[in-house]
């Protein structure tokens, strides 16, 4: 059954529009990569101006089919800022506006629920310095622990000052959150979190574990940034593009 969703191409400016066709990418590379709940984690952008307004998916629409048009912009409290026949996760509001509102540095706010990210965290020793994705993250990554389903706004404070100015969160019997300064780093940050947490839970169904010295998890930026060439995130978002385009290119619309 289609959808029917019109074309928003026409009616936002060009930089948004390239901020929809990657958000997009980014929920199809999420139900790729199956970090998807079925329609019940998110993932937000901000949209560029000063206004306190970001993208957030269509409640009620698997990862594998949301667009660039069945994007919904919101404001700071949760309004619509266009027609559409969809609502907004109200607990995916109450998480992304109040990282959005405290971090003007980041672009984009990645969430999700996978079986690694909440089995990792429900363990009291959280993420283990066992694995060379671990140590890329352990440098920048929070806690925050579970207090329900995230419906109130007096947590919010609580989510700001946890991630502080981190860029990887484990929520405690939860799952897991990376924010970046663009969609392609909030995407390489979960990737190398959610990998870490797969491999420490296929690794605790073994033997004692081997811990990473710690003098080797220090300046993970100065790895990260030589590791990729220099160039970050993008070392590796236009081959994700490429694989979309062969696969699933219906994004984009």
């Amino acid at each position: 059954m289609s959808l029917n969703i019109p074309s928003l191409q026409d009616q936002v400016s060009a930089e948004e529009w390239q901020l929809r066709v990657d958000l997009a990418a980014l929920y199809r590379l999420t139900a790729l990569y199956g970090w998807s709940d079925l329609v019940f984690t998110h993932i937000s952008a901000r949209v560029p101006g000063p206004e306190h307004h970001f993208l957030i998916n269509p409640y009620g629409l698997t990862f594998d089919e949301i667009t660039a048009s069945s994007l919904i912009k919101v404001d700071a409290r949760c309004n619509k800022l266009h027609e559409t026949a969809f609502p907004v996760n109200p607990a995916g509001f109450t998480i992304h506006s109040c990282i959005h509102e405290a971090r003007p540095d980041v672009r984009c706010v990645m969430h999700t629920h996978t079986r690694a990210g909440v089995g990792v965290s429900a363990q009291k020793s959280g993420l283990l310095a066992i694995s060379q994705q671990a140590t890329l993250v352990l440098g920048s990554l929070a806690y925050h622990d579970y207090e329900g389903i995230a419906l109130r706004a007096d947590e919010q404070p609580r989510l700001q000052a946890d991630l502080g100015n981190r860029n990887f969160m484990i929520l405690r019997n939860h799952g897991l959150l990376t924010v970046g300064a663009t969609v392609a780093d909030a995407f390489l940050h979960m990737y190398l979190l959610e990998t870490a947490c797969q491999i420490q839970l296929a690794a605790q169904a073994g033997g004692e574990l081997v811990h990473v010295d710690p003098d080797i998890q220090r300046d993970t930026a100065e790895v990260m940034r030589v590791g990729s060439s220099g160039q970050g995130a993008q070392i590796a978002w236009p081959a994700m593009l490429r694989r979309l385009e062969r696969t699933d290119p219906g994004y984009k619309l």
